[in-house]
């Protein structure tokens, strides 16, 4: 991330035409809004604060991400190791009524079989309504390491700090930051609507950036191609 805090202070505020922050303190108020809009573009567009990371697993079916996360992405393999591991088995994501169908005990310790809890992850079951955590099949019984992709909080930032999300979001940042301007004087004539509009642009660049991720996802071409690949 390149795009600094201070860049985007100082186009909002031409904007405002307060450039000695008379009107909007910088610190105070605009550096605030500044973090405000990492947080907002991050719940909406989880992606724009992705990480991966490997994190050790707990004994037993359930997990969680790490602290600084609000959801998880995806699971993407087993690892080796908590720091510095090699790939090692792909995990895949199942169908939770599924499994409990098929396999009622997999949450049970002393189960046997193929649900038996070893070293080694074959598959995961995340449920959107609990975003932190997600269980494992089989279960863990010590030293297991899988690497993720979560979305993780902003980490806040201050005027002599470049964002914390991808450079692209930057005019999206400005723009909710006019709009929590203009949304301090709201009570005079014309700063409403300039409110509204400067939401208005925010909100457009985040689904805007949406569509542009689903036509351009790699993963379009092989949905296409997957029923052609099926026949080979």
């Amino acid at each position: 991330m390149s795009v600094s805090v201070q860049s985007v202070v100082d186009r909002v505020q031409i904007t405002l035409q307060d450039t000695t922050g008379v009107r909007w303190p910088v610190t105070s108020e605009l550096v605030l809004w500044v973090n405000d809009a990492q947080r907002e573009i991050a719940l909406f567009k989880p992606d724009a604060s992705a990480k991966n990371t490997t994190v050790t697993l707990v004994a037993g079916t359930k997990q969680s991400i790490p602290n600084d996360g609000n959801r998880l992405l995806r699971v993407v393999r087993n690892m080796s190791a908590a720091v510095d591991g090699t790939g090692a088995r792909a995990v895949r994501i199942v169908d939770r009524e599924v499994l409990d169908a098929q396999s009622p005990t997999w949450h049970d310790p002393l189960v046997t079989g193929d649900a038996a809890h070893s070293a080694t992850v074959k598959h995961y079951i995340y449920d959107d309504t609990n975003p932190i955590n997600f269980y494992v099949y089989p279960g863990v019984t010590g030293s297991a390491f899988v690497e993720i992709i979560y979305s993780a909080n902003p980490v806040s930032v201050t005027q002599s700090d470049n964002l914390d999300i991808p450079d692209i979001y930057g005019n999206a940042v400005v723009n909710y930051v006019l709009y929590s301007a203009y949304m301090k004087d709201a009570e005079y004539a014309g700063n409403s609507q300039r409110a509204a509009n400067h939401y208005q642009l925010f909100m457009s660049s985040i689904t805007g950036k949406s569509q542009i991720d689903a036509v351009t996802n790699p993963n379009t071409d092989l949905m296409s191609a997957a029923p052609r690949m099926a026949t080979q």
